[in-house]
């Protein structure tokens, strides 16, 4: 096994740099399939460029943001390029936000305009209605990306619901194909240096606080994940040709780094996935043969129990990886004799890191495992532990605060100076660490093993829920007093989200209440961030300064 080096050459050039390389070096490789309808690296550089003249007419130019609220289809990706060409800032967020959510990142973003299917107009359009500036709703449908007859199916089953979009009602609505017609080879592209510390991306994350910080990544930042990953994936050969399953999606530091500009920036191909169900991802598996696969402990402990995939023999995995959540040696060990079943040499390998430094940058070596361990840092990256509070760093084995400090370092938070002093210190050696606020520990052979957060965050299917902000919502309600919520486990979910309301007086806690409850949530929360559980309470547990004892609530539950 050729083990990963030490240390990577990292070229200075923009993410759309890496891509455009693919363009000339790949011209004929698939760089992505959607819907069985692939799009060579040639096609999609001419893409992104159109797109890139079409924002430069539009007036979008340096520094300016444009919100992406997309799932993964092609117009997402030629539009996050094609901001980055220009040195405009591609602001992520999950297309299945609440409006009120929705509200928050544009004003927070300052965008000046949105990308967003057809689907998720309405709300989209009633959060640009509510922000505190004027911003350019974007129109994208996925049946002008789809092969025919797929097109023409996906028109009479579910696009013709919105042909209402785009429409003017005293908001700047523009088709994306009509935009497109603006991208003219008369409009002259800017140039655009490469600058390390110009913000490329903004991810979102909620922090200590739970309310969600944008944080700032830059060009250097997402190439450096991309190279560190492409030489711990699979150090002994190129990625060019190989095809990644990408399902992860494209607002998370996971599937925008690992599932997609790693592979798009090294030549491979992607499978785009708009949406997933098991269904779809295990014919996907069939059909498709993709060499590697990358999802949360929840995907992999679904996918050993279909029955559809019984004859499917698994050879053409060349690397599967688990990120998201901690995944227990239990359902390794599960997920790993599946996998051996099936006729896959690989096995499962987890991955352990944070939106504030994009994503994975620990990695289980190919060919060596330790329980409970989440692997071994990537290429010059370095990983250590402290006391809890100070920057006291630890001896090995002993338990701490994870820090860790490399290229991949967020510039900060968005308009948080106070927030991103506290994440990221200078230490007597001279580096920026970044305190992550999980405890662990390391052995001497490097390993990192993973103990528990300390932050409150909820992972639920993969997604991050911050407790306070489903909190806010909930106490926003007029009958509510206060509440607490917390996760529980699950089966499927692996935690679930539970919350415990104490009503204000005059008012009962009956299915009618919760009914209520649960309208106005809808609101303001994201769906997957809703509670699946709602109990009602006289009263919650305290602690000594009169802060409700969410710990002794999830000692209830265990």
């Amino acid at each position: 096994m050729i083990t990963p080096p030490k240390h990577i050459n990292y070229p200075e050039k923009t993410m759309f740099g890496f891509v455009e390389d693919m363009g000339r070096e790949h011209p004929k490789f698939p760089a992505y399939e959607f819907f069985n309808k692939k799009t060579n690296y040639k096609t999609f550089v001419d893409k992104i460029l159109t797109a890139a003249r079409a924002f430069t007419a539009q007036g979008i130019g340096l520094g300016d943001r444009v919100t992406i609220c997309m799932p993964n289809v092609p117009q997402a990706l030629v539009c996050f390029y094609a901001l980055d060409r220009i040195g405009a800032v591609a602001n992520m967020i999950h297309p299945l936000s609440a409006r009120d959510e929705i509200v928050f990142y544009l004003n927070i973003s300052k965008s000046k305009m949105i990308l967003t299917v057809d689907m998720f107009c309405d709300k989209v359009e009633e959060a640009i209605e509510l922000a505190d500036h004027s911003v350019t709703l974007l129109v994208a449908r996925m049946q002008e990306e789809l092969p025919f007859p797929l097109n023409i199916g996906y028109e009479v089953k579910e696009g013709r619901k919105y042909k209402t979009f785009p429409r003017k009602n005293n908001l700047d609505q523009i088709a994306w194909k009509d935009f497109l017609k603006n991208g003219t080879d008369n409009v002259e592209l800017p140039d655009v240096p490469f600058d390390k510390n110009r913000t490329a991306v903004i991810l979102y994350s909620g922090g200590t606080s739970g309310t969600p910080k944008g944080i700032c990544l830059s060009d250097w930042n997402m190439n450096a994940t991309a190279l560190q990953a492409r030489w711990t994936v699979l150090p002994d050969r190129e990625l060019a040709g190989l095809s990644m399953l990408s399902c992860m999606p494209c607002f998370h530091g996971f599937g925008l780094a690992l599932n997609l500009h790693l592979f798009l920036g090294h030549g491979g191909c992607c499978i785009l996935m708009p949406t997933f169900n098991l269904k779809n991802y295990a014919e996907m598996l069939i059909k498709k043969h993709p060499n590697f696969i990358a999802g949360v402990p929840t995907i992999f402990e679904a996918l050993t129990h279909l029955d559809t995939l019984d004859n499917l023999k698994m050879d053409f995995l060349m690397g599967v990886f688990c990120g998201g959540d901690s995944l227990s040696v239990e359902l390794k060990k599960k997920v790993d004799a599946f996998l051996a079943d099936h006729g896959a040499t690989v096995q499962v390998r987890e991955g352990y890191g944070l939106t504030e430094c994009v994503t994975a940058s620990c990695l289980t070596p190919a060919d060596t495992y330790k329980e409970n361990s989440i692997g071994v840092a990537f290429p010059d990256t370095d990983y250590a532990i402290v006391q809890p509070g100070t920057d006291e760093v630890l001896p090995y084995g002993e338990e701490g605060e994870i820090i860790l400090t490399g290229p991949s370092l967020m510039l900060g938070y968005l308009d948080n100076p106070e927030e991103t002093a506290n994440t990221l210190r200078t230490l007597p050696d001279g580096r920026t660490w970044l305190y992550t606020g999980d405890l662990g520990s390391m052995d001497e052979d490097g390993f990192v093993y993973f103990k528990q957060r300390i932050k409150r965050m909820i992972i639920t299917n993969g997604y991050n829920v911050y407790p306070g902000q489903v909190e806010n919502a909930i106490d926003s309600c007029p009958e509510v007093s206060y509440s607490c919520v917390i996760g529980v486990n699950d089966e499927k979910r692996m935690k679930r989200v539970k919350a415990y309301i104490v009503l204000r007086d005059g008012f009962t806690g009956d299915d009618e209440m919760k009914d209520r409850i649960m309208k106005q949530l809808k609101k303001q929360v994201a769906g997957y961030a809703l509670p699946r559980e709602i109990v009602f309470r006289d009263e919650l547990p305290k602690t000594l300064v009169g802060k409700v004892a969410y710990r002794k609530l999830e000692e209830e539950n265990l």
